[in-house]
């Protein structure tokens, strides 16, 4: 007879949103200096389980974490994170170190690829955080685990990271983010009447184009660019982001969504023309539909390059809409749209 699965003593769960339609993003970077971004955060959320039991034998690798994704398992002693594996999952886990009588189980699940430019890694940390700071007793706050999680992508790993993704994770929501000086900001969540919510939501669709988002050698080079300022249409660029995430919150305010719609379409052509290969031949047959099928808006998710997602908004017409989405699922090479709403809630803890 097969014995029974172990009880934990403690089981604790999170989840954190993921984000879509950055307007106003690479101006929430160093190099940018000062921004301003208005995001949205979507469901369904990235899921995190601790399962805590008793540590009898104290063993120094007693933290198994499965990265179901990935479909990968490993051990970890949380004192010494290391990079090998998944070395952002255990830096993560080793920011709240549990007391050595705890053995734990950690399971982590995304509900979209890897990879599709919807701030995945950090919706993944803000839950983590979460949960091991239940598990330690630590009361984290929304700002602490922003500051916390954005340290573990530009302190722990030096990767380069922007702000807006951590504070998406944390708040939900419809996230406005001023950034006066990196990597402080300012956070807004818009309050829209339910109607526009409602019209809003129906309307966003989120389009993976068929691959992992794999163009960093393009970002290094277009902050070399930024840094050498041979460009200055780069930096023209920049500004006009952060206009257009300035305007995109009023017409939001105001319920003007052809109007928001316009907004992402003017931000796309400004990531094509500050490189041009941020907006790839796969996101150009995702625009070209939309043309076809009344579409309002389109934004290349993150800071684009090949693979990763966009943002569509639909037009009102709720038969084109499905058109639309048939239409987008026919082009083929593993593009496809995902299920995705609105999330009002940022990053939840609760303990079983």
């Amino acid at each position: 007879m097969a014995s029974r699965p172990e009880t934990p003593r403690r089981l604790i769960h999170s989840r954190a949103p993921l984000r879509a339609n950055d307007i106003g993003g690479w101006t929430d970077t160093w190099f940018a200096k000062e921004g301003c971004v208005l995001n949205l955060a979507f469901a369904p959320a990235v899921e995190v389980e601790v399962k805590a039991f008793p540590n009898d034998e104290r063993t120094a690798a007693r933290v198994l974490v499965r990265a179901e994704n990935y479909g990968e398992t490993f051990f970890m002693d949380p004192e010494r994170p290391s990079l090998d594996p998944h070395g952002f999952l255990q830096h993560t886990i080793g920011t709240f170190v549990p007391p050595a009588d705890w053995r734990l189980e950690v399971n982590i699940y995304s509900p979209v690829p890897a990879g599709i430019s919807t701030g995945t890694s950090a919706s993944i940390c803000v839950a983590l955080l979460g949960a091991f700071g239940r598990l330690v007793g630590r009361d984290v706050g929304r700002d602490e685990v922003v500051s916390l999680a954005h340290g573990v992508e530009t302190v722990k790993l030096k990767q380069q990271s922007g702000i807006q993704d951590q504070i998406c994770a944390a708040n939900g929501g419809i996230c406005f983010i001023e950034m006066p000086r990196y990597p402080e900001a300012r956070v807004e969540q818009l309050e829209i009447p339910d109607r526009v919510r409602e019209e809003l939501g129906r309307r966003l669709l989120v389009v993976y184009l068929g691959r992992p988002h794999s163009s960093s050698a393009i970002h290094e080079q277009v902050i070399a660019r930024l840094e050498s300022g041979e460009d200055p249409g780069q930096w023209r660029e920049l500004e006009t982001m952060k206009r257009l995430a300035r305007e995109a919150r009023g017409r939001l305010l105001s319920g003007d969504l052809e109007a928001y719609g316009r907004c992402m379409t003017e931000n796309t052509e400004c990531q094509r023309a500050l490189f041009d290969g941020l907006v790839s031949s796969d996101a150009d047959a995702v625009i070209e539909v939309c043309r076809r099928h009344g579409a309002t808006g389109w934004k290349v998710n993150g800071a684009g390059g090949q693979g990763g997602s966009l943002t569509l908004m639909a037009g009102a017409d709720d038969r084109e809409r499905h058109k639309l989405g048939e239409a987008l699922n026919a082009l083929g090479r593993g593009i496809r749209t995902l299920p995705a709403w609105l999330s009002p809630s940022g990053l939840t803890v609760w303990e079983v």
